[in-house]
């Protein structure tokens, strides 16, 4: 196998063990250090983890989106992002498992500012099985070797 292969295959792996290190992590509004995360603040920890992001870079879910879509693929795969829209804006991000359940910080809202608000609404880092029922999800893979 070719070393970009094996690079790209211990990153991805790299990627997932981060977010699932942080599994009942609080859900903070605007979170994006361990002490706590909201969406888009988990999986830029997490990219951070492997390189693909500088330690300074923030986004929300709608900025990753941007910055990445040219990586879009058709179906889940193991460390692609999925992004959750309405209309034409990404409003939540998270990190496919496989093709059924992905990992993200979920369950809050502009109010979950603090860990009691956090714990009241049962918001946390945690899995959940990937509904494209109600919105519709886009799935970007940035681990795809050129």
């Amino acid at each position: 196998m070719p070393i970009g292969v094996w690079k790209n295959y211990y990153a991805r792996k790299r990627f997932i063990q981060t977010a699932i290190s942080y599994i009942g992590t609080s859900y903070l509004w605007g979170g994006d250090d361990p002490s706590g995360f909201d969406c888009s603040g988990l999986v830029v920890e997490s990219l951070k983890s492997v390189g693909l992001l500088k330690e300074y870079e923030d986004f929300t879910a709608d900025s990753l989106y941007r910055r990445f879509k040219f990586f879009e693929i058709e179906k889940p795969k193991k460390g692609a992002l999925v992004f959750y829209f309405k209309n034409d804006y990404a409003f939540h991000v998270g990190i496919c498992l496989d093709k059924y359940f992905y990992i993200s910080a979920i369950g809050g809202n502009r109010k979950s500012v603090s860990i009691e608000d956090s714990n009241k609404q049962n918001a946390f880092v945690k899995i959940r099985p990937i509904d494209s029922n109600i919105h519709k999800i886009t799935y970007l893979d940035l681990f795809l070797i050129s």
